[in-house]
C-alpha cells in the first residue's frame, strides 16, 4: 500500500487540526505553512475533508478551518479510503477495487497480499485520530534497513 500525496497532505492538515481541537480555527495559509503544502492544493483537500463532515470552516478575519468531529470518531482508514479509494496492495484482493486476474485459481502469493490487506485495513480502521495523535513520531532508527531486513521497503 502506498498513499498518494493528496492523502499525505490531508493527514498532515487534519492532524494539525486534531492538535488544536476545540480551539480557534486555523487559517488556510497557516495550515499550508505548518505542513509544507501549497495553499492552492490544500484548499482542494480541505474542501474534500469538509464535504465528509470532518472539518468545517469559519469565514472572516479570524476564520479558518477546525475539526468538526471528535477525533476519537474519525479513523485513518476513513480518510485514506476517501482520498485513495482502496487499501489493498493488488486489485485481486480488493473489496471495492476488485480486478479479476487470470491466475487467481493457481496463485499462491495472493494469500500474502490478502493477509497484508486485512492487516492494514484492521490497523487503519482501528486507528482513531485521537489515538494516533497521542502517539510518538517514528524515529529514523525505526525505519532503517537493519530494521526492515531489506531494500525497497
Amino acid at each position: 500500500m502506498r498513499v498518494s500525496k493528496k492523502t499525505d497532505y490531508a493527514l498532515r492538515a487534519i492532524f494539525t487540526l486534531v492538535d488544536h481541537y476545540g480551539g480557534a480555527p486555523i487559517p488556510i495559509r497557516e495550515l499550508a505553512r505548518r505542513n509544507d503544502v501549497s495553499k492552492r492544493f490544500l484548499e482542494q483537500i480541505m474542501l474534500a475533508l469538509k464535504s465528509q463532515g470532518w472539518v468545517d470552516s469559519v469565514a472572516g478575519i479570524r476564520g479558518g478551518y477546525r475539526l468538526a468531529k471528535n477525533p476519537a470518531k474519525i479513523t485513518m482508514g476513513e480518510i485514506v479510503r476517501h482520498f485513495d479509494g482502496i487499501l489493498a496492495p493488488i486489485g485481486c484482493v480488493s473489496v471495492k477495487g476488485y480486478q479479476r486476474c487470470s491466475q487467481e485459481s493457481v496463485c499462491r502469493f495472493r494469500r500474502v497480499f490478502l493477509d497484508a490487506r486485512n492487516y492494514i485495513a484492521h490497523l487503519m480502521d482501528n486507528a482513531t485520530l485521537a489515538e494516533v495523535a497521542a502517539g510518538l513520531p517514528v524515529s529514523r532508527q525505526e525505519v532503517s534497513p537493519e530494521f526492515t531486513g531489506g531494500e525497497g521497503i
